[in-house]
């Protein structure tokens, strides 16, 4: 964690013009590479550090503390370790995770399957895949040393996952994510313009549910620890701002903004609120390496359980985070609502991740579990973004 730590310092320095600016944080990208901790979860077997996934998460909060965007690029970075080596040939998870310890790859993300949003197409010709089509929200995939993807066979209509250099010839990444936040993730269109993949670079054709419905619930996991961590950035800021920048309010007693009895307990309310949401959170990543462990010897309960508390996890630190990153600005004042002081851009954050998937959903998944004992859904092949 110290590492992490005076990784988020660096990445504080100038994250809200960062955050204006959008586009590829290639500088802070380079860090993390020179960091080790690409390698973080992967297996001493492969040269890695062996670190549960608890600890990439809490290293993902710790990040997202300063920058949402880039703790976003390393959480999904190290789910598409754990999805390529749940889909993989030993022989290919050795390849792709040795490569990624020696050679500190950044992975990225174009496996996004959900209909109607991107379509790629692939055609068996000779010993190879030709890919065409178009892939969004393809987060990590600008600067990506290898990236995840999938495609529709056009023959069979399944779904095909399979991996590829990021700058294999006719992958065209623009590079034009235009989100209100998460403003550096690269979240944008990728287009497939006869891209070349090798029977060799294919994973898995048509995903084994089975494999799916044992695989730890990690980029709701990841998204969650986004949240929380930047709702815990914002009010360190906020506490900061406080003690350094703001006043009273215009009928207090006080002589400065620290000791207004008013904004005293508004700070002391939503310190609470982390607090509890953390615990939650915390809670979720021992059941995210409960299952991890565990795998394909988990029971049906247990993984039900660790579906439905992860997913909690993220409603919670949800609304706790749109809320924390909202009302710090109570506790500022006026002065503190400016560009340049880009405080926002935690609310910003929060708020554009919070959309992506329906928290009614979600809470009746839960319901659905706790009341009736079904199955959590785990979705089929790819991540989410």
């Amino acid at each position: 964690m110290e590492i992490a730590t005076e990784l988020a310092q660096e990445f504080a320095k100038n994250a809200a013009q960062r955050d204006r600016d959008g586009g590829t944080p290639k500088h802070e990208r380079d860090l993390i590479r020179q960091s080790g901790l690409l390698k973080l979860t992967i297996s001493e077997q492969y040269g890695g550090y062996g670190q549960p996934w608890s600890v990439a998460l809490a290293v993902t909060r710790e990040l997202a503390k300063a920058d949402g965007s880039v703790a976003h690029l390393f959480g999904y970075h190290h789910a598409v370790l754990a999805n390529f080596q749940r889909l993989g040939t030993p022989e290919q998870v050795a390849f792709y995770l040795e490569g990624t310890v020696n050679k500190n790859w950044f992975w990225g993300n174009t496996s996004n399957v959900r209909k109607g949003v991107s379509r790629v197409v692939g055609n068996r010709v000779d010993n190879h895949i030709v890919l065409n089509g178009s892939k969004k929200f393809t987060t990590g995939t600008p600067d990506a040393d290898y990236v995840l993807i999938s495609w529709e066979d056009e023959k069979s209509a399944n779904t095909v996952i399979g991996v590829i250099p990021g700058g294999r010839e006719g992958l065209k990444i623009h590079d034009d994510w235009d989100g209100i936040g998460q403003r550096q993730t690269g979240s944008g269109t990728v287009t497939f313009e006869n891209v070349i993949v090798e029977l060799s670079e294919v994973l898995e054709e048509h995903p084994n549910e089975i494999k799916d419905s044992y695989n730890p619930p990690l980029t709701q996991a990841v998204l969650t620890n986004i949240y929380l961590g930047n709702a815990l950035g914002a009010l360190d800021e906020a506490k900061r701002y406080i003690v350094t920048e703001a006043r009273p309010y215009a009928l207090s007693d006080a002589d400065t903004a620290a000791e207004d009895p008013y904004i005293i307990l508004k700070y002391g309310e939503l310190w609470a609120e982390l607090k509890s949401a953390e615990s939650l959170v915390d809670l979720a990543s021992k059941h995210v390496d409960l299952a991890d462990s565990n795998r394909y010897a988990l029971s049906a309960q247990e993984r039900g359980e660790a579906a439905a508390i992860v997913t909690a996890a993220n409603v919670i630190a949800g609304r706790t985070a749109l809320d924390v990153t909202s009302r710090i600005f109570e506790l500022m004042g006026t002065r503190s609502a400016t560009v340049r002081n880009g405080f926002d851009r935690y609310w910003r954050n929060v708020r554009i991740h919070t959309l992506h998937n329906s928290v009614d959903y979600k809470l009746k998944n839960i319901g659905n579990w706790a009341l009736n004992g079904k199955q959590p859904p785990t979705p089929i092949g790819g991540l989410h973004t």
